[in-house]
């Protein structure tokens, strides 16, 4: 009999450990398959290993995440992994727009990886496909299978930028038997969705299966201004089609071919306090601010439409600004071949173009990271155009032989990426801060210096204020095997190693407009990447490993940088000793895993904008609201160092209980700080933070379903409750966000009969954010001493109900 299983019971299969010699061979179809093992816990199927193996018997910390959790828990795209569901999994936005995501695990986690020349420490994967930009990430979910959450370096079978770990999306691939299933639903906030997918019959050894998803809600901050959109908005769209081949027995072919739209419109960012340092307040003398008697420096003050929202999450926000959505185009084609060569031989062949086109329209800043001036300009509208194609093309030979198991294998990636930006300021205060117009729609004067007057919204007026490309490539050659000797074999030892030359070329070729030369990016870097692990069954059901493994994080430049300054990579090693148990006839389910990591080199960011709106002589600043921000290694060793622990109980036929916890604690040492444009913090030595990253993060769930009647409807309920520590969200500041408490839950009526040819329906009330919990995830004190602090605050509740007929 089939039972459930949530996101948190597989959560809880975390920190694993594996033994080669029970491995299976190579198989034909990378499934997850959940096979009974009653009276207790389902085992679970992965293929981390490039090759189908137990959950409980790979020496690899994982999380597999099922197509039914998925469902149960109304994951519609990775920002809903941003609740904590997987403690060690952190996902947040990038603060411009929703669909280019930060993904980090243990403590690695990039600030800005958002440009064309610099890479993520989490590599992301669809279908064995790595994804080499971070925009475009949110794309709503086709047909997933599963979600494979690999924890900890992964630098021999995945490659560069995994030195975190890897996130692996594997989607449902054509069965060529009829079959399928559509479903709607309607939510608060206007919310709408639909999808299909649909199994063709297959026809002289072709099969095909057609998907489409369609995913929207309306804001849920409303924006003032006529025709113009809100905040937390998405609009999202797309269809795959794939195709498998098998001409002859032993040769399997999975084409295909996805393209996907995202509009969307950020988070608010909200002004939590004003003059927080308590500076004494000027006032205004035309545009000349003139401060208290005795004062020798003051604050402006803050316009009356301004509004400080404190600590509550605003539903109106008080100015009306200019906002359209974000637009994330994507598209691929991957061709996946494998060849039986032997019963105990495969070779693959996994080759894939993407690609993905954005454009970033953000006026998420309104009048909360400027001070006020009379008669002057505000808004920061953040815009942006990248466009970026890539090839890979990856080569694998899987097979076992007597004691061992083995994967060889060769990779190439080659990537083009470019990005045009401005930030004009499309408002205008009056002389006293009581109204504002909308201005700058006219073209640039390119003879002029920075001058905001000068600065467009519009595409065909943009004052462009950088303008860069890059080229990368990377090539590498990989080995695995797991050795498990005949009089020992509850020993297994695997042993690996990955050799990577990678090369990057590129330019910033404009910057305030005008023409650059000189910002020249030619990066090249060669390393070998070992991986050792020793694995024990210390009983049947007992499992332990010791693993070393490294990884690291390509190098760079960054484009947000006034010179495309080059840094270095940064690499990763880390000692990982784990445990899996179960107990009570696989009733009780206890996984841990301790770890420490010395990283070199770590790459941090330093954030400069400058809200001047006048000079300290007098005048208007001709940099006002110009963003700078320079990358950093930092000197010595950073260390991380963390525990986890994964519970699962099934106590009766039915309850599934669990719990997961992390704690991850990450020292980096301080860093100079080089933007140079800042001339007060200019070289002085800082203390720099990890962002994204909870010390202390939890987890629990539970899932319970029953039969109703005498069919094959069950009811199934569901409810979990995630926790995290305040966090930093600023690398060079030293101040945190709050803590988050989110809990979701599902109440499905499943199997529901529809006719006698065995058509099918579910119906299922869903809810994220059941208590309507707000907290702060990002926040900025960078402006305290000339007007306040701004945030951003997590997704109110949503709720809606969803209807599926499967055939």
């Amino acid at each position: 009999m089939k039972t459930s299983v949530s996101i948190f019971a597989l959560a809880a299969l975390g920190a694993l450990g594996l033994p080669a010699g029970k491995a299976r061979a190579a198989e034909t179809q990378d499934t997850a398959a959940v096979a009974e093992s009653a009276p207790g816990l389902d085992e679970i199927v992965v293929t981390a290993t490039k090759r189908e193996t137990n959950l409980q018997d790979t020496p690899i910390a994982i999380t597999a995440v099922t197509s039914a959790a998925i469902s149960d828990r109304h994951i519609q795209s990775l920002i809903d992994f941003t609740d904590g569901g997987i403690p060690s999994l952190r996902v947040t936005t990038f603060e411009a727009r929703q669909s280019a995501l930060t993904v980090g695990i243990r403590g690695i986690v990039p600030f800005d990886q958002n440009q064309v020349a610099r890479e993520g420490g989490v590599g992301v994967y669809i279908d064995g496909v790595y994804l080499g930009r971070s925009q475009g990430l949110n794309a709503a979910l086709f047909d997933v299978e599963r979600v494979e959450v690999l924890r900890g370096p992964q630098g021999t079978l995945f490659g560069r930028n995994t030195e975190g770990g890897a996130l692996s999306i594997v989607t449902k691939g054509p069965s060529g038997e009829f079959g399928g299933r559509v479903s709607a639903g309607v939510g608060n906030y206007g919310a709408y969705s639909g999808e299909f997918h649909i199994d063709l019959p297959g026809v002289h050894n072709f099969a095909v299966k057609v998907d489409g998803v369609l995913q929207h809600q309306d804001a849920t901050t409303e924006n003032p201004a006529s025709g113009q959109y809100g905040w937390n908005y998405y609009n999202r769209v797309g269809g795959r089609i794939s195709g498998r081949w098998t001409p002859v027995a032993g040769l399997t072919v999975d084409l295909s071919y996805d393209k996907a739209k995202d509009e969307n419109t950020p988070f608010y960012s909200q002004l939590i306090n004003y003059n927080p340092n308590n500076r004494p307040v000027g006032t205004y003398v035309g545009t000349t601010l003139t401060c208290p008697t005795g004062a020798a420096s003051c604050i402006a003050p803050k316009a009356p439409l301004v509004v400080v929202s404190g600590d509550k999450r605003m539903d109106v926000a008080d100015l009306g600004v200019i906002q359209q959505p974000s637009v994330d185009n994507t598209h691929g084609f991957s061709a996946a071949i494998k060849y039986h060569l032997t019963e105990d031989l495969e070779l693959r062949s996994i080759t894939g173009w993407r690609g993905v086109d954005t454009t970033q329209w953000d006026g998420s800043a309104g009048a909360h990271r400027s001070a006020f001036v009379p008669n002057g300009e505000f808004g920061r509208y953040s815009l942006s155009e990248l466009i970026q194609h890539q090839f890979s093309e990856e080569v694998q030979l899987v097979g076992s032989i007597p004691q061992v198991d083995f994967v060889l294998g060769g990779y190439y990636f080659n990537e083009h990426a470019q990005e045009r930006a401005a930030t004009p300021n499309p408002q205008k205060w009056n002389a006293d801060g009581t109204g504002y117009t909308f201005v700058n729609q006219v073209a640039p004067n390119p003879t002029a210096p920075i001058a905001s007057a000068n600065q467009g919204w519009d595409p065909a007026y943009w004052y462009v204020q950088r303008d860069s490309h890059a080229v990368g490539k990377s090539y590498a050659a990989f080995g695995q095997a797991t050795y498990t000797p005949d009089s020992m074999d509850i020993v297994h030892l695997t042993a690996g190693g990955r050799y990577t030359h990678e090369t990057r070329k590129g330019a910033l070729t404009r910057v305030n407009n005008v023409a650059f030369a000189g910002a020249v990016l030619d990066y090249s870097n060669s390393r070998f990447d070992p991986m050792v692990t020793l694995a024990v069954d210390a009983t049947p059901d007992a499992h332990l490993y010791a693993k070393y493994s490294t990884g690291f994080r390509a190098g760079g430049a960054n484009t947000r940088s006034s010179s495309f300054r080059q840094f270095d990579p940064e690499s990763v090693r880390s000692y990982e000793i784990g445990a899996k148990t179960d107990f009570l006839d696989h009733r009780v389910r206890l996984n841990v895993a301790g770890y420490l990591m010395e990283r070199k080199n770590t790459q941090i960011d330093f954030d400069f904008v400058d809200t001047r709106a006048t000079l300290p002589g007098g005048g208007a600043n001709p940099y006002f609201n110009k963003h700078t921000q320079e990358t950093a290694n930092s000197p010595g060793t950073s260390r991380i160092k963390g525990v986890e622990a994964d519970l699962t109980v099934r106590p009766v036929e039915g309850l599934t209980i669990g719990a997961s916890y992390a704690y991850t604690d990450v020292k980096v040492p301080p860093v100079a700080n080089p933007i140079a444009e800042s001339p007060a913090t200019f070289g002085v030595i800082t203390n720099v933070f990890t962002v994204f990253t909870p010390k202390n993060a939890a987890s629990g769930f539970a899932d319970y379903e029953m039969p109703v009647g005498s069919g094959d409807t069950r009811l199934r309920l569901h409810l979990d409750a995630n926790y995290a520590d305040a966090q930093y969200s600023f690398q060079d500041e030293n101040v945190k966000t709050d803590s988050s408490f989110i809990v979701n839950g599902s109440l499905t009526l499943a199997g529901i009969e529809m006719n006698s040819t065995g058509t099918k329906a579910t119906l299922s009330l869903w809810g994220r954010n059941l208590f309507n919990e707000s907290h702060i995830y990002r926040r900025s004190n960078a402006n305290n001493a000339i007007l306040g602090s701004y945030a951003n605050f997590n997704a109110p509740r949503t709720f809606g109900v969803q209807g599926t007929v499967n055939f």
